[in-house]
């Protein structure tokens, strides 16, 4: 596709709007003895609460091996409930969901029917990899949780269901979700069983919205699985109280060689034969090179300073590199209808001009049926590495981009920045701390990799963002963070 009339790449705007945290306190921690690599903390705001998800083991209350999920009321900012295990939110559903740790969790809030989906897969032991899916029953995540059945709606599928070339203990990986008003989509980068448990294809599938939210027999899911030439697609997300146009696909979008590339993805559960995975269209944007080449690459430094009294190897570690994932767009694909136009924002890592290993590189696609590039930059102020971005825009068209931010001289921070519709086509402005860490990781290549924005669905404005951090050195000792900021322009 062609591009269109653009743009400038893109630094900081002259003006300054970005907004100050509203909100800003630790969301979960991992134990010390128990944490994971990485905890994946991923999050959703609903109409009156903020949950959050890791998929650590640890100590807390209930936890298992299962990861652990916590609830706070998004108008004050207290915690209302957990930390408490994933898994118990299938208490009362058949196994292996109910009972079964492990897997990656991601969870979304759609506006649309003022529901929240919690999407787990899990591996049982000498059993296909399954896919979990809860559909709460009310707009209050806590609903029935204390001492009771959880008030969701239950579905699951084996992996060789929905992947029919897949082996028994073949891997889902990478998962992605995205809400639409005919379906809910997701997308897997499938895995071989055996070490090194090397890429195979994507899967992409739809499942049954309506009947899951209703809690009757779900039409079977609809998937599709692309060639192997592609890799860790996105399915859009809906932002915002207006719908696509009448009969729109789903848009799929994954990192191409100097493009996007969009799929269109059209479900008819009453007639799957009719369903239609098409495309790509190549969107072309500006050369670049990925920052931590190749699949799970590693570049990005830390302050190297170790804790106090620690002595040298073997009893004091440096911190490890940390992976960049500069091979993939970044969770969320944030879809936007303003009625005049439709919007898609995504975000990668890319190699900077300065001598930081990493920046954020951003777009945002326009009429996606069609899709042209209108507009893109690169956020790289400084020689700090900026990854791991998650971007979205609120109901006036504000920008704003939260991403992990450190460097040889710098333990890893959170932090954002953003943009208003009058600034300068391709600008983003200065950046605001979330909160800057004080300790580096060791061991341990792997950063998170769904920090998430999302957007308040009662006011259309409010951002609320998620990511990880550490408070001292340590190896799966990782914080995590909660913040809400707000436009003032946007009411």
């Amino acid at each position: 596709m062609v591009l269109s009339a653009w743009l400038v790449f893109g630094t900081t705007s002259a003006t300054a709007q970005i907004p100050t945290p509203t909100f800003n306190f630790d969301g979960m921690a991992a134990s010390i003895l128990n944490g994971v690599a990485n905890p994946d903390v991923n999050g959703a705001v609903g109409a009156t609460q903020y949950v959050q998800f890791e998929n650590a083991t640890g100590t807390v209350t209930g936890s298992t091996g299962s990861g652990n999920f916590a609830v706070w009321n998004k108008a004050t900012g207290a915690l209302v409930w957990g930390p408490y295990a994933t898994d118990g939110l299938w208490k009362g559903s058949a196994p292996p969901c109910a009972g079964t740790g492990g897997g990656q969790t991601l969870v979304l809030y759609d506006r649309l029917a003022s529901v929240w989906i919690v999407a787990r897969h899990i591996y049982p032991v000498n059993s296909p990899t399954y896919l979990c899916l809860a559909i709460s029953q009310k707009s209050d995540f806590t609903a029935h949780l204390k001492g009771g059945v959880p008030a969701f709606n239950h579905y699951s599928y084996e992996l060789p269901a929905l992947c029919p070339t897949c082996v028994d203990n073949d891997e889902m990986d990478s998962p992605k979700f995205g809400v639409w008003p005919d379906a809910y989509y997701m997308s897997f980068n499938l895995l071989g069983a055996a070490a090194p448990h090397a890429f195979v294809s994507p899967l992409v599938c739809a499942f049954d919205r309506t009947s899951m939210i209703a809690g009757t027999t779900a039409a079977a899911p609809v998937c599709f699985q692309p060639p192997n030439t592609f890799e860790s697609l996105l399915p859009s997300d809906l932002d915002g109280p207006t719908p696509p146009p009448t009969g729109s696909p789903n848009y799929f979008m994954n990192l191409g060689k100097s493009a996007l590339n969009v799929w269109q993805f059209h479900v008819d559960f009453t007639t799957p034969t009719n369903s239609t995975f098409t495309g790509p269209t190549s969107v072309a944007v500006p050369a670049y090179t990925p920052a931590c080449p190749g699949r799970s690459g590693v570049c990005i430094p830390q302050l190297a300073t170790p804790p106090l009294g620690c002595t040298p190897q073997p009893n004091c570690y440096p911190p490890s590199l940390l992976q960049g994932w500069s091979d993939r767009l970044m969770y969320r694909l944030s879809y936007r209808n303003f009625g005049t136009y439709e919007s898609i924002l995504a975000t990668h890592s890319i190699d900077p001009a300065t001598s930081a290993y990493s920046a954020s590189r951003w777009y945002e696609v326009r009429t996606p049926a069609t899709p042209t590039l209108y507009q893109w930059g690169a956020f790289e102020p400084d020689n700090t590495s900026r990854w791991m971005g998650t971007i979205a825009q609120d109901d006036v068209g504000d920008i704003a981009l939260g991403y992990s931010a450190s460097s040889a001289t710098q333990y890893p921070a959170i932090l954002y920045t953003g943009r208003v519709p009058t600034d300068a086509l391709g600008t983003l402005e200065t950046e605001v701390s979330v909160i800057q860490g004080a300790g580096n990781q060791v061991f341990n290549t792997s950063w998170g990799g769904y920090t998430s924005l999302s957007i308040d669905p009662v006011d259309d404005c409010t951002f609320w963002f998620t990511n990880q951090y550490y408070s001292q050195q340590g190896s799966k000792t990782w914080n995590t963070r909660i913040a809400s900021f707000k436009f003032a322009g946007c009411n």
